[in-house]
């Protein structure tokens, strides 16, 4: 026979009531907490996968985060861009306007004014600053304006050539910038009279009709090269390049005066006599803003008075029209990249936006509680708690004693 004493009872008693009161206060917290797991000894290998899920979903904020700000940079650039389109298409209608023979230096100094204020407006949306305040084009000279004036009021890049990255994925990085000095400044030029050694000779006509030929006499790796131009002591056009290498002029035997085609150029020389050079800058670069600085100095400064004035202020138009339609390609090519990256942004941030829903969703079901079952938990465990109490109370009072 076993024998219980009341210290027993009492130890039992008191230790099941404990047991149970604390599974009802565990009951309580994962109810207002809303997790079914609080700490690790409640599910320890459900509690290891949570901790996993939890830097899962730390990394994919992370992420989603640095997408949402390549989204807002490269959407910044792309306005940028779009309004600096604007600005030169204005200029460019503002150029062919100035290409009228009717107009008077009146009307040309208007046109020049305007062109001042549309270079002023260039250059403010080329030193545009993002949220952060720093300038969008100047690549890792984020606090240094993009493009100033130097000494003698002619506007210079003043930035490197960095391009910022940032990483949106595991292993997936987007530029999100571009420096100025690609867009702006290294843009191709048209063909131009660089330099001549002829008092009153002049070239006119000067345009680009084939760029196959000019390609075939001019392969990429051999540019910057340039045409030299010679009239001969028999008055006979000859061209060369710049390393002494003869080019074909025709039609042969082309003196001053006559139309010749050298290289898929086409161009007339007048008024050269012999021993005059003139050369002709190919695969040069051009500066946008330079290109409109030179449009509005010959407005300025050219009266047209003579032959030879006449036929350079229609070439600086012919020119400016070129490298303009050059600079507006330049930026269209550099949008149509920005729409790539801004696609590329857009499916990454899709992706995170599916694995964070994906992980969350696992995090959940081993960690929130099911409120239906631990409120049914919670009122059988009262139950429990109470019926004990009622029963230790009725054992407690047991004793022989009081029927003596």
């Amino acid at each position: 026979m076993i024998r219980i004493s009341s210290q027993q009872i009492f130890s039992g008693g008191i230790s099941r009531m404990q047991d149970v009161n604390s599974n009802l206060v565990k009951t309580q917290e994962q109810i207002s907490t809303g997790k079914r797991v609080n700490r690790p000894s409640d599910d320890p290998v459900a509690a290891a996968r949570i901790l996993k899920l939890n830097q899962e979903v730390k990394r994919i904020e992370t992420y989603e985060r640095n997408a949402n700000l390549a989204d807002n940079r490269l959407k910044q650039e792309e306005s940028t861009l779009a309004s600096a389109v604007d600005i030169i298409q204005r200029v460019r209608e503002l150029t062919v306007q100035a290409g009228n023979g009717s107009l008077s230096p009146n009307d040309r100094q208007s046109i020049s004014a305007e062109l001042k204020e549309r270079l002023g407006q260039l250059a403010n949306v080329a030193n545009s600053r993002d949220a952060s305040g720093e300038y969008i084009f100047s690549g890792y000279q984020g606090s240094t304006p993009a493009f100033a004036r130097n000494e003698s009021g002619a506007w210079i890049y003043q930035g490197d050539e960095g391009q910022r990255v940032l990483e949106i994925d595991d292993g997936v990085t987007v530029p999100i910038s571009d420096h100025g000095k690609g867009i702006f400044v290294d843009v191709p030029a048209a063909v131009s009279v660089k330099e001549s050694t002829s008092a009153d000779g002049y070239i006119s006509g000067l345009e680009l009709i084939d760029t196959g030929e000019l390609s075939a006499a001019f392969p990429p790796g051999t540019r910057p090269n340039d045409i030299v131009l010679t009239v001969n002591p028999a008055g006979e056009i000859e061209a060369e390049d710049l390393s002494g290498n003869a080019i074909a002029v025709t039609p042969a035997g082309a003196q001053v005066g006559d139309e010749i085609e050298v290289a898929g150029i086409n161009l007339t020389i007048s008024d050269a006599v012999a021993g005059d050079t003139f050369q002709l800058g190919i695969g040069d670069k051009q500066s946008i803003f330079g290109t409109i600085e030179k449009l509005i100095a010959g407005l300025e400064g050219i009266d047209k008075a003579t032959p030879k004035s006449s036929a350079e202020f229609d070439a600086l138009i012919g020119e400016s029209l070129a490298n303009l339609d050059n600079g507006q390609e330049s930026i269209i090519l550099k949008q149509t990249e920005l729409g790539g990256r801004l696609n590329a942004v857009e499916s990454t941030t899709a992706f995170l936006e599916d694995s964070g829903l994906y992980t969350n969703e696992i995090r959940s079901q081993l960690q929130d509680v099911d409120y239906a079952e631990a409120i049914s938990t919670l009122s059988f465990q009262s139950f429990i708690l109470q019926a004990s109490q009622q029963s230790f109370a009725q054992i407690s009072r047991l004793s022989l004693f009081d029927r003596l």
